[in-house]
């Protein structure tokens, strides 16, 4: 009896938590709204990444937790981290490119306006938005509500909300369902198997540069997409198919992960 009421206590705190970084993104996107283009997204990463942690630090305050155990902390390993997820989130877009262009009939031409300095602002542009969302959804959230319910509960449970933000900011909810949601799977147990944050940001901010690389995204990047004629409907159908294979891949291999390393600490802390 005594669990129940724990159980719905954290998860009313984990709402809580979630709308008060709603309202940080809310009361940030205005006032970066009348800078230069270029640079609102750094704006509103940072500003609501600021906010998000500021509110991480107040609710392990309430819950008498420390950053450590949502993975929040930063150590002299997080670079490292960091760079490691980055290099993997490229790899999941090399390989859902790859599926797009064979199955697809897709292949890429350069867009010579797009030069490097934008692609180095997108870049850091793409890295406070991660570091934002992975505060807002994969910290405090995902790890508490893990804590309580379990993992996939937890994670089902944060991929909606995480969906539901992208429909709030005009997606619709069949396309967040899809896209949103199965990425917030996989930046879960990311964050879950590695107990850190620092390879899911690189993680999520790999994958938005390379989706903006390749053309993907509402506003140009370096290349852009040519299907060949009649592959239209096909080429759409690869690429949320592929989307949702590679990503599912993904997340059953840091799942797998996890299960390994929690069986490894569980056999090593039993008595002799």
């Amino acid at each position: 009896m005594n669990g129940m009421p724990r159980q719905w206590a954290a998860l009313g705190r984990v709402l809580l938590f979630l709308v008060c970084c709603a309202i940080v993104l809310a009361a940030t996107a205005p006032f970066a709204s009348t800078l230069p283009a270029a640079i609102q997204g750094i704006v509103i990463g940072t500003v609501a990444s600021i906010g998000a942690f500021a509110l991480t630090l107040l609710f392990l305050r309430w819950d008498g937790l420390r950053l450590n155990d949502i993975g929040a902390a930063f150590n002299g390993r997080s670079p490292l981290r960091l760079a490691i997820g980055f290099g993997l989130g490229l790899l999941i877009v090399a390989l859902h490119a790859s599926i797009v262009a064979v199955v697809g009939h897709v292949r890429w031409v350069r867009v010579p306006s797009v030069g490097v300095s934008t692609v180095a602002i997108t870049l850091v542009a793409y890295l406070c938005l991660s570091c934002r969302e992975e505060l807002s959804f994969h910290g405090y959230p995902l790890r508490r509500l893990q804590s309580h319910f379990g993992v996939w509960v937890a994670q089902v449970i944060v991929a909606f909300v995480f969906a539901a933000e992208h429909v709030a900011g005009g997606s619709a909810w069949g396309q967040a369902l899809v896209g949103a949601g199965v990425g917030s799977l996989l930046f879960g147990m990311a964050s879950i198997a590695t107990r850190g944050l620092a390879v899911p940001i690189g993680l999520h901010a790999a994958w938005n540069l390379g989706d903006w690389m390749r053309g993907s995204k509402a506003t140009n990047g370096p290349w852009r997409q040519v299907i060949e004629n009649g592959f239209a409907g096909r080429a759409s159908t690869a690429a949320t198919i592929g989307y949702v294979v590679v990503m599912s891949a993904a997340t059953l291999a840091f799942w797998w992960w996890y299960r390994v390393s929690t069986t490894s600490q569980t056999s090593g802390s039993s008595p002799s």
